[in-house]
């Protein structure tokens, strides 16, 4: 194919990318390109083509020619803090340009007083299409003088020959933005496919098989990303990435607080402040992790050695992560993942191959690369972003250890009680600390959405986050009190302080111990009121472990772990196989099987759900699965293959209409079994149409996770807003309440099997308001038994109905904490 003009759109002084004073632009994380220094104050369009972005700021324009060409051109550096002040827009998006049309005008004068610089590069941003055969640099060029000159790459000329084009455009829904694990998710399942795939939000273009370029796209929740694939598989291509990217992230909730939290008070002079990010108590000697910078060499010992001796390294470093992600629990399994991708991201790996090339050695080449994917997310603003840094370092350091420049210090070799201090420790040394002796951690930096944070409250380790450099002040040695509820370190605690924190500590333990103990034993109120405690399994493998902590069978079975992370649904085989070891694990004991709850945050590709502004309120639940009615039939079929028979329990339920569709559905399946069918009360509507629903259901069972948000008119997946979605509500209790009552009046069994089952302060109250059964958390079982056998079913009774009069949930819970002990 012949080569492709690109015209100059401005007057002025051409000159490499490397002499632009922007990391982003200068490392050509953008893409490749030239710079202009403008003595012209109109920018032109540089070929025939089509306006493709244009923000309201007017800094910067993007423009596809007919070809296919895309280019960047931002006017300035740091001109979007201009807000559009000092420019002139003369076309707009979609609009079509011919070569030398005016595109924008801009006040030299008042851009030279305000901007950083003037300097304005023009860029290829879909280099993976085209390459840039010449190009003009260090002279000065005219407008619409030949300023580079492009070719089609090879293989995408041959995509081209066979292929389409394919764009979509979704609401990015990851909570925390395209940080690490949803950026690795997206580009898994980009390079899958042939097809060269883009991906656009907030000006910037990124390839969509680097996890890393996605990152710097700086995208957040709710902003629309643009996917746009060309080749011959494009329209799967975009199809695919478009359903990566409009998935919900997996996140741990935060446990509502069980007690009221007292007013943060002002630091002590001996001690440190910081954020909690992992709940609990320690008392502890500081063990001080200071990570040294490794000396490497800047220059290299030639162009396949240096390159040769990269890719062994990554390719040791990957290997080494993915054997950590093996043995770890899931939330380790995530995060080491995200490393094992960065790792081998093109990006990162391309940066790196063109300082080699370049003359610099690999530790070098690589670490450059890494410190300008920092600065690109320092320059985010957001502070979630920035603590991702830490993922980064972590490659970095994988990778120069694997070189043979970086060492790690031994962290599995610690003394007991040891609370760990450092500036910012990376996933993967806290991976590699021995849990048995590691009492706490209390970081310098950091945060309370970190990788670290997320894998200390897995392990359940307390942990402190950004409690400032004096963290690496503290003598090595020092006897200390971690509180991290309280966001504390305390320094220098009295003999005095020090005894009642252990002897809190020791309490703590020994009531888990005494719970443990009695975990196999019934659940009975000090009077004899028998109360029937189930487990929440999400897996077939959970089962034994559940019943170990004293389940008495399962009272929801979220059947989504087969229908998430998969191109096609489970077939009926493989759900029966499924239910079927379930059943065999629980050995007789009840089970309560959920049908699909797809919708919401659990979006599921094959059902080709289309994207809605309000998930929590849309087609979800029992709505989908009738929407999608084989698939119901297939799940239903499979389960009515297991032997014993279990319970059928359909979520989000919000009329009898729903309940009587799916009953006659399973008449249709299987009219030989008495077969129980209950549904959710998880909505207001279900709730107050409890006596109808309890009229045709054989049990009711209240899912106050959803419930709460939608009496409380609050996203649960709103991070500002987890720790005011209380179920202990007294508006929740209500409802909760009035299901009770419903359930009691038929003779029908009814359960909770929300977060407040798990709650050992609300379950009494729960109990007291009517709730039999309640189906909690494996790992809380033990502690709601022994937290039932200390309290009457009477005082129960008591503090359900007061807490129906109180006005707020901090009330119901003070109240819930007053329960007396039995004698």
């Amino acid at each position: 194919m012949s080569t492709l003009v690109i015209s100059s759109p401005l007057e002025g002084w051409a000159a490499p990318l490397s002499e632009v004073p922007d990391a982003v632009f200068a490392e050509r994380m953008m893409g490749d390109g030239v710079a202009i220094d403008p003595v012209g104050a109109v920018l032109y369009a540089p070929f025939d083509g089509e306006v493709i972005s244009l923000p309201q700021t007017g800094h910067a324009l993007g423009v596809r020619s007919d070809a296919g060409v895309e280019m960047l051109i931002h006017v300035g550096l740091e001109t979007v803090a201009l807000a559009g002040d000092g420019f002139i827009a003369h076309v707009c998006e979609g609009q079509r340009v011919r070569v030398g049309d005016r595109l924008l005008s801009f006040d030299l004068d008042h851009l030279a007083q305000r901007a950083k610089s003037l300097v304005t590069p023009v860029i290829l941003t879909n280099g993976e299409r085209f390459e840039i055969v010449r190009r003009i640099e260090g002279r000065r060029i005219e407008v619409g003088e030949a300023l580079m000159e492009l070719r089609l790459r090879a293989a995408s000329e041959a995509g081209a020959a066979g292929g389409g084009e394919a764009r979509r455009e979704i609401v990015l829904q990851f909570e925390h933005g395209l940080h690490a694990r949803p950026a690795a998710t997206i580009a898994r399942a980009a390079q899958r496919f042939a097809a060269e795939i883009a991906v656009f939000a907030n000006d910037k273009r990124a390839n969509a098989k680097s996890a890393v370029s996605l990152m710097t796209l700086g995208a957040r929740k709710g902003d629309v990303l643009a996917i746009e694939a060309v080749g011959a598989d494009a329209a799967a291509a975009a199809r695919a990435v478009a359903e990566a990217a409009a998935q919900r992230e997996a996140r741990v909730t935060p446990a509502p607080a069980l007690a009221p939290i007292a007013p943060e008070q002002p630091p002590k002079a001996d001690e440190l402040r910081g954020l909690c990010a992992s709940p609990g108590l320690a008392v502890g000697v500081i063990v001080k992790i200071v990570r040294s910078e490794a000396s490497v060499a800047e220059k290299g010992r030639g162009l396949e050695f240096e390159r040769a001796a990269l890719a062994r390294a990554r390719d040791r470093a990957k290997n080494k992560i993915e054997q950590a992600a093996q043995s770890g629990q899931a939330s380790q399994r995530a995060v080491l993942t995200a490393h094992a991708a960065l790792i081998d991201d093109a990006e990162l790996a391309s940066a790196a191959d063109r300082l080699i090339a370049d003359g610099k050695s690999a530790a070098f080449a690589w670490r450059a690369a890494i410190a300008t994917q920092i600065e690109t997310f320092s320059k985010l603003g957001d502070g979630y972003m920035a603590e991702r840094t830490a993922d980064l370092k972590d490659v970095e350091m994988q990778v120069l250890t694997a070189l043979g420049v970086a060492s790690h210090s031994d962290l599995s070799k610690l003394p007991e009680r040891a609370i760990v201090t450092a500036d910012e420790l990376l996933p993967s040394e806290f991976a590699a600390l021995d849990k048995t002796r590691l009492a706490g951690l209390c970081m310098a930096g950091g945060g309370p959405t970190s990788h670290v944070a997320l894998l200390a409250q897995a392990a359940g380790v307390p942990a402190l986050a950004a409690a400032g450099a004096r963290v690496m002040e503290v003598v090595e040695g020092a006897t200390v009190i971690l509180d991290a509820e309280a966001g504390a370190l305390q320094l220098a605690p009295s003999a005095k302080e020090l005894r009642e924190a252990q002897a809190l500590i020791l309490t703590q333990r020994a009531r888990a111990a005494a719970a443990q103990g009695g975990a196999g034993d019934e659940a009975r109120t000090s009077d004899g009121t028998r109360i029937l405690v189930l487990a929440n399994l999400a897996a077939a493998n959970e089962a034994t472990g559940a019943i170990e902590r004293g389940a008495e069978g399962c009272g929801l079975l979220r059947t989504e772990f087969l229908f998430l992370d998969r191109d096609t649904p489970p077939s009926e085989q493989e759900q029966h196989a499924q239910y079927q070891a379930i059943a065999d694990a629980l050995a007789g004991r009840p089970l309560v099987v959920r049908t699909l709850d797809a919708g919401g945050d659990k979006p599921m590709p094959y059902l080709a759900l289309a994207d809605e502004e309000n998930p929590a309120l849309g087609l979800r639940g029992v709505r989908a699965s009738l929407k999608y009615p084989e698939l119901l039939r297939a799940q239903l079929r499979a389960i009515l293959r297991v032997r014993p028979l279990p319970k059928i329990l359909l979520p989000m339920v919000t009329d009898i209409a729903e309940l009587r569709r799916v009953r006659a559905m399973l008449a249709e399946l299987d009219s030989g079994h008495e077969i129980e069918l209950g549904v959710m009360v998880e909505t207001p509507a279900a709730a107050m149409l409890a006596d109808q629903l309890a009229a045709e259901a054989q049990f009711l069972s209240i899912g106050t996770n959803d419930l709460a948000q939608y009496v409380l008119a609050m996203d649960r997946c709103n991070a500002e807003l987890a720790g005011l979605i209380d179920p202990l509500h007294p508006a929740v209790l209500r409802l909760i309440a009035h299901a009770a009552e419903a359930a009691r009046k038929h003779g029908r069994s009814i359960s909770v099997c929300g977060a407040a089952a798990s709650d050992p302060l609300a379950a009494p109250l729960l109990v007291g308001l009517g709730i039999d059964t309640l189906s909690a958390a494996p790992s809380a079982i033990p502690a709601v038994k022994a937290r039932l056998r200390e309290i009457r079913h009477a005082d129960c009774r008591r503090a359900g109905e007061g807490a129906l009069a109180l006005g707020d949930a901090q009330a119901v819970r003070r109240l819930a904490a007053s329960l007396g002990r039995a004698p």
